[in-house]
């Protein structure tokens, strides 16, 4: 046995696969922290302090044991999982409304971990783009294309006391598929586009490479057994064949299946959100079509809905119709023939 945080952990608890997937996150948050600068690593301190603290009063005020609750895990995840969707360097009391949505709203209001129908981070980020959607758009530029760099004591100023003496144009820029949406519907053609700053080589500058290593981190669980391969496959498939048909119909409006598979929250969402086991699809069948359609419906928001990444929405919308996926993808129990009585 070596001393991977994978193989010390031989059991398949709550608590053990919960610190899987938070160790596979860190590929893409190091990533994030050397090409955006180190205020990800306030973000993430943040929403764990808080999502610890709001976890705790909602379990004293239901009169709940905190024991168990504390130790799963899987309020840390929930936090890291809306830290690394929120723009980074936002004022506190953004993280703040969206750790309460996540663990009080999408969670406890549902009865607890396992309850909830909705995958709370999601949940929070919806709520939050659609009341603050200006606060939303503020990402950090790449380091080295930002005309100003942000330290970790900057980083703490920005999120704790406020702009200080620094705009936020200095720090800030619109992410690639925000650039793409509203440069094409001002008609500028698609080679000037993508010769424009925020484009790297594959998706969004530096992003891309944030985004592969989420793919790293999402093969590790794969490969550990914490998820299946039908979600994560389905999803980037079937945003992947989406995009592919637009851009074949119209490549001067719709961007191509590279673009969208390596901006946004593609890589996040296909590995560590879409296959939150309490919301999505459960049977195997079932997985494919939940995954799928998220994938389908995540391009179709990304070019023609009112917001430039659509992969919250979509898992939120396929959340409500796992239920009925589920129901009708069960596999048939062995000997029972469909429309004959069950015998004694």
């Amino acid at each position: 046995m070596n001393g991977s945080p994978f193989t010390l952990l031989a059991n398949n608890s709550v608590s053990a696969v919960m610190l899987k997937v938070m160790a596979a996150l860190i590929p893409g948050i190091i990533a994030h922290a050397w090409f955006f600068g180190p205020g990800i690593w306030v973000s993430l301190l943040l929403c764990s302090a808080l999502g610890i603290g709001l976890e705790t009063l909602a379990l004293l005020m239901r009169a709940r044991p905190l024991g168990p609750a504390l130790k799963d895990g899987s309020v840390l995840v929930t936090a890291w999982l809306l830290a690394l969707s929120l723009p980074t360097l936002a004022p506190w009391w953004l993280y703040a409304l969206g750790m309460l949505f996540a663990v009080v709203v999408a969670k406890h209001l549902y009865g607890g971990f396992g309850q909830n129908p909705f995958n709370p981070a999601m949940v929070a980020y919806a709520a939050l783009i659609v009341s603050f959607p200006v606060y939303m758009t503020q990402w950090p530029a790449p380091v080295g294309v930002a005309p100003h760099g942000v330290g970790l004591g900057e980083a703490l100023d920005l999120v704790f006391a406020g702009q200080g003496g620094i705009s936020p144009d200095a720090y800030t820029a619109a992410t690639a598929l925000d650039t793409w949406k509203t440069q094409i519907r001002m008609g500028k053609p698609v080679a000037d586009i993508l010769a424009l700053p925020a484009f790297g080589w594959g998706g969004g500058r530096a992003q891309e490479l944030v985004a592969l290593m989420y793919l790293f981190g999402g093969l590790l669980l794969l490969a550990n057994r914490v998820i299946t391969w039908h979600i994560p496959v389905a999803f980037l498939s079937g945003l992947a064949l989406t995009a592919s048909l637009l851009h074949a119909m119209n490549p001067a409006q719709h961007a191509g299946p590279v673009l969208h598979l390596l901006s946004g929250g593609a890589m996040l969402g296909a590995f560590f959100i879409a296959t939150d086991p309490v919301s999505a699809a459960s049977t195997p069948r079932g997985k494919l079509i939940f995954a799928g359609l998220a994938g389908l419906i995540t391009v179709l928001i990304r070019n023609f809905g009112g917001y430039p990444d659509g992969v919250a929405f979509a898992i939120l919308l396929m959340n409500v119709a796992a239920p009925f996926i589920d129901a009708y993808t069960q596999p048939r129990v062995f000997g029972h023939k469909p429309g004959r009585e069950d015998r004694t």
